[in-house]
């Protein structure tokens, strides 16, 4: 019996469709666009966060509230994302979500929203600033 083929799309695609709309930085250009302004987002969950370290003013936004906190019109916004305008990095872990996320952020009208091509692994390979890891403390 041969399994049937479900309708929709794959990952793989959305994920394709995703980048296709996006202008991916690298972690130097990253880097330029927080040092003039850009609003650099860590969507990573905190275990994560613990374990490989974060970026110095990283703004952190936990990935499952990310539109409430940067939709002009949410109620639950933060301050900072009052306008469409804004430029918005988002960076998770290697890059992956993150290229979800923004290409969620411009589906909201943020149109300068994208993301750190390789996440938190390539900011740090690229020897740019970085805090922790946090040791796990026993018995917490």
């Amino acid at each position: 019996m041969t399994a049937a083929v479900a309708p929709g799309r794959g990952i793989d695609e959305i994920l394709a469709e995703a980048r296709a709309r996006l202008e991916r930085l690298d972690a130097d250009q990253a880097r330029l666009a927080f040092a003039e302004g850009a609003i650099l987002v860590d969507i990573r969950p905190a275990a994560q966060r613990a374990l490989e370290g974060e970026i110095p003013g990283a703004l952190i936004v936990e990935r499952n509230v990310l539109e409430w906190r940067f939709d002009p019109r949410s109620d639950a916004r933060l301050d900072v994302a009052g306008r469409y305008d804004l430029p918005v990095v988002v960076f998770c872990s290697e890059g992956y979500t993150s290229s979800l996320a923004a290409a969620a952020l411009q589906d909201l009208g943020l149109h300068r929203a994208t993301d750190l091509d390789g996440g938190f692994r390539a900011w740090k390979a690229a020897g740019h600033p970085t805090l922790g890891p946090v040791a796990a403390t026993v018995g917490a």
